[in-house]
C-alpha cells in the first residue's frame, strides 16, 4: 500500500482514499513504545487508547493491525518525528522505516504527519489534569498518539470543508 507522505498533496491524496464511516489508527513511534489513538467513523476525535511495549516489529505490527481489524479501522497515520527545524534525523528515518514495513503487512493506507511538539502537548494536557507521575508515564505515548492522529483530522475536515464549497 502507499505510504502518504506528510505534504499537502499526499494528505489530500490520503484523504481521497479513505472511505466515509470509519476510523483511522494513529501511532507515536518511539524508540520502547508505541503509543496508539483511534478517531471515531465521523473522523473527528481522537482518543488515546493504550500503549504497546515495543519488542519486534512483528508482534508490534501484529498487535496494531489487530487494533485497527477489531475496530473496523480504514487508515493509519504514524507520526514523524521531525527535528524543530524541519528537517528530518534518525528517530524519522527509524518511523519511514517502520511506515514502510507495516505497510508491507496491510492494504491500510498510511499517512505520516509531523508530531513536533506532540508529546510535549500531551504532557502539558496530563499535568493539568493533575494526572500522577507514573500514570503519566503510563499513558504520555498514547496521548501524543492522540494529538497526531488529531492534528490529521483536523486538516482533513478542512479539506472536506473547501471540498464542500466547491
Amino acid at each position: 500500500m502507499q505510504i502518504h507522505d506528510a505534504t499537502p498533496d499526499a494528505i489530500r491524496a490520503f484523504a481521497a482514499v479513505l472511505p466515509p464511516g470509519r476510523g483511522l489508527l494513529g501511532i507515536d513511534p518511539g524508540t520502547q513504545t508505541l503509543g496508539v489513538a483511534v478517531s471515531d467513523r465521523r473522523r473527528g476525535v481522537a482518543t488515546a487508547l493504550e500503549t504497546v511495549r515495543r519488542r519486534k516489529f512483528s508482534l508490534d505490527a501484529a498487535r496494531l493491525l489487530e487494533i485497527a481489524h477489531a475496530r473496523d479501522l480504514c487508515g493509519i497515520v504514524l507520526g514523524l518525528p521531525r527535528n524543530m527545524d524541519g528537517s528530518e534525523g534518525p528517530r524519522a528515518q527509524s518511523a519511514r522505516a517502520f511506515a514502510r514495513n507495516l505497510s508491507a503487512l496491510t492494504d491500510l493506507p498510511i499517512a505520516l504527519w509531523d508530531e513536533r511538539l506532540s508529546t510535549v502537548a500531551a504532557e502539558r494536557t496530563l499535568l493539568e489534569a493533575d494526572t500522577s507521575r507514573k500514570r503519566r508515564a503510563e499513558v504520555i505515548d498514547a496521548v501524543a498518539a492522540g494529538y497526531i492522529l488529531q492534528g490529521l483530522l483536523d486538516r482533513l475536515g478542512h479539506i472536506e470543508g473547501a471540498a464542500r464549497e466547491r
